[in-house]
């Protein structure tokens, strides 16, 4: 396949097939855990994913961790402060790296699947909810750990529970920073689906590649859809949907989807 992707980092690995981009957190002895470098190469990761949904090479995405943890959030070594110094400035972290990443992961126009491997802790638990479809291990766990250091969940924590899960268990989750389970975090509507450890990596592949395969200009539109209904008034989203139809509607995977319809076999998509 052209374009192919294919980054190694020292926090990160990017790599491509079959119309899949899987970018992995590779910091496994810090369970994943964000420092100033993994914020670095996972934007530039993301930088060459959006370059390969224009050259056709990508167009589905798929965020996992390496070894036994997804990502364990904000390595808090990486904000030591000396005796006496000033306190670092958080707001100021998540302006250049937090808010950044979750803005980058909803503007792609691809599907974005999170594989929760295992614990997704603080900004690795909110990381995993902004992807669009969030599979997870039964061994994995989820915990909004901020209230644990006197924070308030980012990464888009505050906007996504409340949304997810509705405010009572929200507030539950977010204060008394309790460990939900893969199987809990499934039943609640906090995820898509938990599967057995060992069929979570083939299940999202399995899953991945067929996106990747299908009409994904169509599946762009409609994440801009679903995201822009919890703010929007009833009659502001039937004006969006009235516009995105048309954008659909003059699609080459529209025209394809009806040709392959019509005569009676599988459609060829393109992603345009």
């Amino acid at each position: 396949m052209s374009g192919e992707l294919h980054m190694q980092g020292e926090t990160i690995r990017l790599e491509t097939a079959d119309g899949v981009a899987t970018l992995t957190l590779a910091r496994p002895e810090r369970l994943n855990s964000f420092n100033e470098q993994m914020h670095e190469e996972v934007r530039e990761a993301l930088a060459q994913v959006r370059a390969g949904r224009l050259d056709g090479s990508a167009r589905a995405l798929v965020i996992t961790g390496a070894g036994r943890g997804f990502c364990a959030g904000q390595d808090l070594s990486d904000r030591s402060v000396a005796p006496g110094a000033a306190p670092p400035d958080l707001g100021d972290s998540i302006e250049r790296n937090y808010k950044p990443l979750v803005l980058a992961l909803r503007a792609l126009e691809m599907p974005v699947i999170a594989a929760v491997n295992g614990v997704a802790a603080g900004a690795g638990a909110n990381l995993a909810l902004a992807c669009d479809l969030v599979f997870a291990a039964r061994s994995a766990s989820f915990i909004e750990s901020f209230a644990k250091l006197g924070l308030i969940p980012d990464t888009g924590g505050t906007w996504a529970l409340p949304r997810l899960v509705g405010p009572a268990r929200a507030l539950g989750l977010a204060l008394l920073g309790e460990r939900l389970s893969a199987e809990q975090a499934e039943a609640w509507g906090l995820i898509w689906k938990c599967v057995d450890d060992e069929a979570l990596m083939p299940t999202v592949r399995e899953v991945a590649t067929a996106l990747a395969a299908g009409p994904t200009f169509g599946y762009a539109q409609t994440k801009k859809a679903i995201w822009a209904s919890s703010t929007n008034s009833l009659e502001a989203q039937l004006e969006l949907e009235r516009n995105l139809m048309s954008v659909c509607g003059r699609s080459n995977d529209y025209r394809e989807g009806v040709a392959a319809f019509l005569e009676k076999r599988a459609p060829r998509f393109k992603g345009d």
